[in-house]
């Protein structure tokens, strides 16, 4: 009885901290620290990046909006990386008589972190910019980015999400919604402090002069930046800088997306194993840990929550926690079973929460496994 209340609480505990305290922490701590927007008046050359693999669908649309964005013209360049694409997608770039526009078409699927490797050797610009084909920028983002390298100690800057779901049909929509929502929050504290631990992928920035090339089956949006830190520079988060993005529209396909993601994110993380010292980089360990570890063990914290639950089920406290588990998880198969988002959108968000520590739960597995993901297949279109 002992033991397994320990567990409990132990797991309880730490599950809460994750989740809240964290963040909670890192709000009290940037209550005391100055808030700083730096104006857009600082304008470097840019290269903006664009990994496509059979994007025909979105790269033509994607590339007007990229032009079309608020940066001086003479300063921009857009070189889409094709990873052997096998649709029209190289056609339709090669479409486009604007000088700023460039096709690097890659033989064979590398992955997209081997694009922007190769693609960082044919950039020009002072600040390399990394997108997706699908990703929609507000007007000024070039700008909003842009501006903060202004410091000589920024390294890299991150932009900030805005999923949507016009349909609202997702099943996970609503729990994609608030779940990135709550990120930008903790990056928008952790930037305020010192330094973000890792960027949003379809809308983040490296000075050229500090990208480092990285192994494929690692994910660039957070390795990257950890890199940059080791160098001795700043991460921020700009978060005036959008990124829209459609959610994913089944539960399979988010799946799929996290289990991807998160492998990759431990492998990365895996292959900067002195940010993990405490002794060595205080701050940005405490944060590597918080933010991405104990999040990626929260599975493991849940079912040792339930099973202690289970085996201390005769004690009346616990008795009447087990039914609220229980009904938590039977939302989430429903959830699977019969569109409950219909019904009212926040019935959605346990299925998405256990779609995402499901994910987790795999994706350690994966890495223990020996498991390496380096090429994606197209989700959103």
């Amino acid at each position: 009885m002992h033991f397994a209340e320990v567990v409990f609480w132990l797991s309880f505990a730490t599950f809460i901290y994750v989740y809240v305290g964290y963040p909670f922490l890192l709000a009290i701590i940037a209550a005391f620290m100055p808030s700083r927007r730096p104006k857009t008046d600082f304008t470097p050359k840019l290269s903006i990046l664009i990994a496509a693999y059979n994007e025909e669908a979105s790269i033509g649309r994607k590339i007007q909006q990229t032009l079309a964005l608020d940066y001086p013209s003479d300063l921009v360049e857009i070189i889409v990386l094709s990873d052997g694409s096998t649709d029209r997608t190289d056609a339709i770039v090669k479409s486009f008589r604007d000088p700023r526009v460039r096709l690097l078409h890659l033989s064979g699927r590398k992955g997209k972190t081997n694009a922007q490797n190769e693609g960082m050797k044919t950039a020009r610009g002072d600040v390399l910019i990394f997108s997706d084909a699908t990703t929609v920028y507000h007007p000024q983002a070039l700008r909003y980015l842009a501006s903060n390298y202004a410091d000589p100690k920024v390294g890299a800057v991150s932009g900030c999400y805005q999923y949507f779901d016009l349909a609202g049909k997702s099943p996970t929509g609503l729990g994609t919604i608030a779940f990135w929502n709550y990120e930008n929050f903790i990056k928008m504290m952790q930037s305020r402090i010192r330094t973000i631990s890792g960027c949003c992928g379809c809308i983040y920035s490296v000075r050229r002069e500090v990208y480092t090339p990285l192994a494929p089956e690692v994910i660039s949006d957070l390795v990257q930046p950890l890199h940059v830190i080791r160098r001795g520079y700043r991460v921020v988060f700009e978060d005036r800088a959008l990124a829209y993005e459609k959610t994913t529209q089944t539960t399979s396909e988010e799946f799929s997306m996290r289990v991807r993601v998160v492998t990759r994110g431990i492998r990365g993380l895996l292959s900067v194993p002195t940010l993990l010292e405490p002794w060595r980089f205080g701050w940005i360990s405490f944060q590597l840990w918080s933010h991405k570890i104990l999040r990626w063990l929260v599975p493991f914290f849940l079912l040792a929550i339930l099973g202690a639950n289970l085996f201390l089920a005769q004690h009346p406290f616990y008795r009447l926690l087990l039914p609220a588990q229980s009904l938590f998880y039977a939302m989430t198969v429903f959830g699977l079973l019969f569109p409950l988002q219909r019904l009212w959108k926040p019935l959605g968000i346990p299925l998405y929460f256990c779609t995402l520590n499901a994910a987790a739960f795999l994706s350690v597995i994966e890495v223990i496994r020996g498991k390496k993901y380096v090429v994606w297949e197209t989700v959103r279109t």
